[in-house]
């Protein structure tokens, strides 16, 4: 069937230059959203008044054009006269005037300059907190690869926010230089445009012509000429330079996921050597950065068209004002001087008037990351939402009076994997001090994500969790910063806060008598230490910190069993003594005899839920046992559901 658009042409035209108009205002609204903070934060009386001085500085500078084109006519007629009197004057007006006018390009671009650097700081410092405040980071990484093929629009990732540190360090500067270049710049371009039309106009004089038996008469005919023309040009620039801004967008994404392939390979260098998957690592290299490079050349071959019409514009403008205005310096109409000055006020009109053809890729680029950082803008925001949303149903701290501040709960727990399926559902869960509580169930049954909703930090759980204030999370894979061993052992807080004797004391009892003399040394310790020497790191950082309860997951899979026997003791021996409890995810049955109390996530079909990662049809359930298997504390209770 055909539709009337396409029967008729002509009406699809103002509905296309509708949709046009609209997505620019769209664009305005998102540069604003991300501009207008920063002029209006803690900052806005600098910004505003280093903004005011840039403006007038650049108002300064046409001023400054504007007596030099005056200057121009003064100077070509005494050569024309051979008048050497005005001559050497007008050489040592000309002395003060380029003085004054490099004063002025210094100072605009030095506070210039200022002005980006202090915007950047802020957008960087405002992005960074919002970024890292409740666990966005760790959100969006999630979102990332659960959501971002969702979305096929190349110039749109609402999907997901990818590369985060390539949009903070990267796109923030680009979009505060562009935006602060691309404005000056059309300020100085209308400007300019207003001071020397009317210049133009007055030198340009009239054009007649006559045309079937009657005369016509266009006053201020070269400043006609000089619109037409720009107006053609920036019609033809947009339509060849348009495909930049896809292609600009494309880039900075396929370079961030380059380099962010480089950083995992450093990372993981271990690991890969001894797996000896250094061919595959180049493989997957390979294949990222020809993502780049096919981009690049498209991106290229672009700039190349336009760069073709562009540079031939800007050299027919050098002569075409010569050519309009020879006629009449050759009757004796103009001298020298005004032909001069005819001259270079068409050339700054014909300049103003194309701004847009001359600063094409620039936009292009600037779009592509006014685009990618407001999409970041909306992942964040959306994730602020989400948790607060969480919030009103979630509690850290229980509502229930009867309920002591140091009893580990949840009530109404329901665990989602990113998917949508079901881990866990309506569960109910407590543990009270002296508990030594062991979590136990088969692999992919969802241990590690009941740690992580424990934690507050998994955006996929709804329900009430009560975690006690006083309590510490070994990870899996715990982390240490680079630099000095002593900030890495007291992570997160300074290790200022602790003595040394805290230190060295946490390191031996830890099992790592070796580097208590290395507490100054400054390395990746991430990568220098082994598997074991990292857990044991893990262990030394909470016998440091001394919490009331401890959750620990996997936090000795690469121990021996003597040392693993040795730091479940001293682990068990702390909480007792603050009269506190432990929750441990661990495979090794020989964990179970430091444990009083014992959860099981055991295999439910046919549930409520969409599915566990064991099967499509399966969720699960938790049952507490007071009798773990091989436990030295056996008893005869039950085990009951939790849920």
């Amino acid at each position: 069937m055909t539709t009337s658009s396409a029967l008729n042409p002509a009406m699809s035209q103002p509905k296309k230059i509708s949709t046009k108009l609209a997505d620019f205002r769209q664009f305005c609204k998102r540069v604003w959203a991300l501009s207008a903070p920063y002029f209006k934060s803690e900052d806005k009386w600098k910004a505003r008044g280093l903004l005011l001085a840039i403006v007038l500085l650049n108002l300064a500078a046409v001023y400054m054009l504007v007596l030099i084109n005056e200057w121009n006519r003064v100077f070509y007629d005494a050569l024309q006269n051979k008048d050497a009197a005005v001559f050497w004057t007008q050489l040592g007006r000309f002395t003060y005037l380029a003085f004054a006018f490099i004063i002025i390009a210094v100072y605009r671009f030095y506070l210039t300059q200022l002005l980006q650097v202090r915007w950047r700081a802020w957008m960087t410092a405002n992005y960074l907190q919002r970024w890292l405040a409740e666990h966005a980071f760790y959100t969006l990484e999630l979102a990332r690869f659960t959501t971002h093929t969702a979305s096929n629009d190349k110039t749109s990732d609402k999907a997901g926010a990818d590369n985060p540190d390539q949009r903070i360090q990267e796109d923030i500067n680009q979009f505060t230089s562009f935006s602060i270049s691309l404005s000056m710049g059309l300020l100085n371009a209308v400007v300019t445009l207003l001071s020397f039309v009317g210049i133009l106009w007055s030198l340009s004089g009239a054009f007649s012509f006559t045309l079937a038996g009657s005369s016509y008469v266009i006053p201020g005919f070269m400043v006609w000429v000089a619109v037409l023309y720009c107006v053609l040009g920036s019609v033809i620039t947009h339509y060849i330079g348009r495909p930049q801004i896809a292609l600009n967008f494309q880039q900075q994404r396929y370079e961030a996921d380059f380099r962010h392939h480089m950083v995992r390979v450093r990372e993981y260098s271990e690991s890969i050597a001894l797996d000896k998957g250094e061919g595959v690592e180049r493989s997957q290299l390979d294949l990222r950065f020809s993502k780049v490079l096919a981009n690049y050349l498209r991106l290229i071959k672009k700039q190349k068209n336009l760069l073709w019409f562009t540079n031939f514009f800007g050299q027919a403008a050098v002569v075409f004002p010569f050519i309009v205005a020879a006629p009449r310096f050759f009757s004796g109409a103009i001298q020298l001087g005004q032909l001069m000055q005819i001259a270079s006020a068409f050339g700054r009109v014909q300049d103003s008037l194309s701004w847009l053809v001359d600063n094409y890729s620039s936009l292009a680029a600037w779009r592509a990351t006014t685009d990618r950082l407001t999409s970041f803008e909306d992942n964040i925001v959306l994730v602020a939402q989400q948790t607060r949303e969480q919030a009103a149903t979630n509690s850290v701290a229980t509502e229930n009076p009867t309920t002591a501040a140091d009893v580990l709960s949840a009530s109404d727990l329901n665990i989602r994997l990113p998917s949508g399926k079901v881990l866990l559902s309506s569960t109910t869960l407590q543990a009270s001090p002296g508990d030594l509580v062991l979590l136990k169930g088969p692999s992919g049954s969802g241990k590690s994500t009941l740690f992580r909703a424990l934690a507050g930090i998994w955006p996929f759980a709804t329900g009430r969790i009560h975690l006690p204030q006083n309590a510490m999370f070994i990870p899996q894979r715990p982390y240490f910063p680079d630099g000095p061993l002593r900030e890495a052992l007291a992570y997160p807080q300074p290790a200022s806060t602790y003595s040394d004797e805290a230190l060295i004391q946490a390191l031996n009892d830890a099992l790592l008598p070796l580097l208590t003399s290395r507490l100054d040394d400054s390395d990746a310790w991430s990568q220098k230490l082994s598997g074991g020497e990292q857990q044991r790191l893990a262990i030394a950082r909470v016998l440091l910190k001394k919490p009331q309860w401890i959750l620990a997951d996997e936090a000795t899979a690469s121990l021996d069993e003597v040392a693993e026997k040795s730091l479940y003791e001293k682990l068990q021996a702390h909480v007792q003594s603050v009269h506190g409890g432990m929750l441990s995810i661990a495979h090794r049955p020989s964990v179970a005899a430091f444990h009083n109390v014992q959860w099981d996530l055991v295999q439910q079909t046919g549930g409520a839920g969409a599915g566990g990662l064991l099967g499509s049809d399966t969720n699960f359930a938790v049952v507490r046992s007071t009798t773990p298997e091989g436990s030295a504390n056996l008893g005869s209770d039950p085990k009951t559901p939790l849920n």
